[in-house]
């Protein structure tokens, strides 16, 4: 499985002169955690994610402080708040690759870049959906692929808990590996295991 089938396509995106309310209302609005910032000729400079927006921004509660009120202002654009230093990934990545990052470098989005363009963000939350989708689904998707080698009726398709088992009518070796790494390809499922059937493999 590859970073572009688990990332989300035409991510929202903000400049550095987006202001930080805005950007705020952006995060809320979409369900979103950061937000790639771009420069004017769309090339990823950084990220900014919530706590880069709340960081300072709140004052104590002044019933309940004597802190003096004088503060210096809290950063109004985005371009203020970035980090700098992006972490992206080609869309061609594997995934195990993407939850490396994620987990090493403590990150909870990363930007997917191809070209020097962004063209995609991925999140943690977007691996946990492809972890969730129905097996029904999951069969479904497996089955369409199988049917370019040897036709839909060949292949006989159970998925449980994101495990595939694929039965193949016919007894070739070479396709039921070519039937595994397939169906491995698919979103969400975890592991393939194909035999031939029974009376084939008996016969």
């Amino acid at each position: 499985m590859r970073v572009r089938d688990v990332m989300s396509e035409v991510p929202i995106t903000v400049r550095t002169d987006t202001s930080v309310k805005t950007a705020a209302a952006l995060l809320v609005e979409h369900g979103l955690t950061a937000l790639p910032v771009l420069d004017g000729e769309d090339y990823p400079l950084g990220t900014v994610t919530e706590l880069d927006l709340v960081r300072d921004r709140f004052p104590r509660d002044p019933r309940y402080s004597n802190e003096e009120r004088d503060r210096p202002s809290p950063p109004e654009t985005v371009g203020e708040l970035i980090t700098t230093r992006i972490t992206g990934l080609n869309p061609e990545t594997d995934v195990t690759d993407l939850v490396k990052v994620l987990l090493e470098e403590r990150v909870r989005s990363v930007a997917v870049i191809d070209e020097q363009r962004l063209v995609g963000m991925v999140t943690g939350r977007d691996l946990v959906r492809t972890l969730a989708r129905d097996d029904d689904l999951l069969a479904r998707d497996i089955r369409y692929r199988l049917s370019f080698i040897g036709g839909p009726r060949r292949w006989s398709i159970r998925v449980s808990e994101g495990v595939a088992v694929i039965v193949d009518e016919f007894d070739s070796p070479e396709d039921r590996h070519v039937a595994r790494v397939l169906a491995e390809s698919v979103p969400g499922v975890l592991r393939a295991r194909c035999s031939a059937a029974e009376s084939t493999a008996t016969g």
